[in-house]
């Protein structure tokens, strides 16, 4: 029986979907300005495994995580670079794709680009004007009348009085309240044609809350089962969200509300004015993908998850552990049979929300089974555990000898092997000797095998 911790309910809870069989989930995706940081890279794997094993606990998921592709920032950055935003962003959400295929990441089922549900937004607006929940400001924006929705701060666990206190937010001209927020800009004066959108209340474009409670609406009606996104989201956008959607349709909005932590850098905040912001396409020049996509499911999704090099260097160790088991050992593919203990153990662990940090414990003890009886059906059954979490898919040999960052460069490695045979030959032991100690303090760990081969495999 599958439970996930409710932020809205700061609880646990036992999961029933509002429809039987069918999950309907919107994860709030990327603003394509720049490439994807590891903040985004955690989004998308963790989201990217709920939605594996709702469908492996034999849910039909329909997953949406949206594209923010007009933006302040997004125009900002536009104008920067003498581009139109159409280029910019096109050029961005075909890195992020590059990222996400890396990562392990599956498409998701719609991945909406706002710009092409403006039309909805105005509707929404117009609704939320209806229902006495819009006003149009001193400055012509159209804003969110925060005080007109007593449910406010629901899920930031805060009074509205709590977060006047704590606000930053300047009084606009016109704005009624510190907390209300904008759902359609006017357009300002120098801002390109490519930004601006006719509408009731003039030229202009909508604001960033409104998007996510349009889209998701549109594919996946105005009441669905889960809402996820990074904790940053949490207030005010997610606050918003729920603010204008069940003010639009008058019904609850999101049954289930999840959140994942933040990623650190050596026990600090990741951020670019702190020095330590790392893009995901850095990281993968030193590291293997799916190295890092396992670092980031051994962690529990909502715990902080912190980001270095010694933690990434751990990671790859007890990944290779993994894949050398089924390199050992010649897996017997057979589907899961769920009652057999490790597997059972597995699917506790990811019933007790998506709980991966056991799960992988349970792979770990499979590898030493495998390793320790040769039992090709524990390798079966590691390999298959592992589909679940989207890891242990690729040829062991492969993944041992190979991958961006995880030491030496291949053809290094077979050069040094070669010179290593060639010391051999010339029965120069202490030559030999040399490089098998070069190698092993880089990682790579050489097996000299009957017939004169050498294989090798990363520590």
């Amino acid at each position: 029986m599958l439970k996930i911790y409710n932020t809205l309910a700061r609880d646990k809870q036992i999961f029933v979907s509002i429809e039987p069989g069918l999950v309907r989930m919107y994860v709030c995706g990327m603003t394509v300005y720049d490439y994807c940081h590891l903040g985004h890279a955690r989004v998308l794997v963790v989201f990217d495994m709920v939605a594996r094993w709702l469908r492996a606990s034999g849910y039909r998921v329909i997953y949406v995580r949206n594209i923010t592709d007009i933006d302040d920032k997004i125009i900002q950055r536009a104008q920067e670079q003498g581009s139109s935003i159409a280029a910019l962003t096109e050029r961005f959400i075909g890195y992020m794709n590059e990222d996400a295929a890396a990562l392990g990441v599956l498409k998701p089922d719609h991945e909406p680009r706002a710009t092409r549900y403006v039309t909805a937004m105005q509707k929404m607006i117009a609704a939320l004007e209806k229902n006495g929940y819009a006003y149009v400001s001193g400055s012509r924006d159209v804003c969110y009348s925060v005080r007109k929705f007593p449910r406010y701060g629901r899920l930031s666990g805060k009074t509205l009085e709590d977060l006047r206190a704590g606000s930053r937010v300047e009084v606009a001209e016109g704005k009624q309240d510190p907390l209300d927020f904008v759902l359609w800009k006017h357009a300002k004066e120098g801002e390109p044609d490519e930004a601006k959108w006719d509408s009731p209340w003039g030229r202009g474009r909508p604001g960033w809350h409104i998007e996510c409670s349009a889209m998701s609406s549109e594919l996946l009606g105005p009441h669905f089962d889960i809402h996820g996104g990074g904790q940053d989201l949490q207030f005010p956008h997610h606050e918003n969200e729920i603010a204008q959607s069940e003010g639009a349709h008058g019904c609850t909005f999101v049954n289930y509300w999840m959140h994942n932590g933040f990623v650190r850098v050596d026990d600090e905040k990741m951020s670019k004015s702190l020095g330590n912001f790392f893009t995901i396409r850095e990281v993968l020049k030193k590291y293997d993908a799916e190295v890092v996509r396992f670092f980031i499911l051994r962690a529990h999704y909502r715990s902080p998850l912190n980001y270095s090099d010694a933690h990434l260097e751990d990671a790859r160790s007890a990944l290779a552990r993994l894949y050398t088991a089924l390199h050992n050992v010649p897996a017997a593919q057979r589907p899961i049979d769920w009652s057999e203990p490790h597997a059972a153990r597995f699917k506790e662990a990811m019933d007790d929300d998506f709980g991966t940090p056991e799960a992988i414990a349970v792979l770990f003890d499979l590898a030493n089974e495998a390793n320790r009886a040769h039992d090709a059906r524990a390798a079966g059954l590691l390999k298959a555990l592992g589909s679940v979490l989207g890891l242990l898919q690729r040829d062991p040999v492969e993944f041992l000898q190979a991958g961006p960052g995880t030491g030496l460069p291949v053809a290094d490695i077979e050069a040094r092997i070669a010179a290593r045979a060639a010391a051999k030959k010339a029965r120069n032991y202490a030559e030999a000797d040399r490089l098998r100690a070069e190698l092993l303090e880089a990682g790579i760990v050489l097996e000299d095998k009957p017939g004169g081969v050498t294989e090798w495999r990363r520590a």
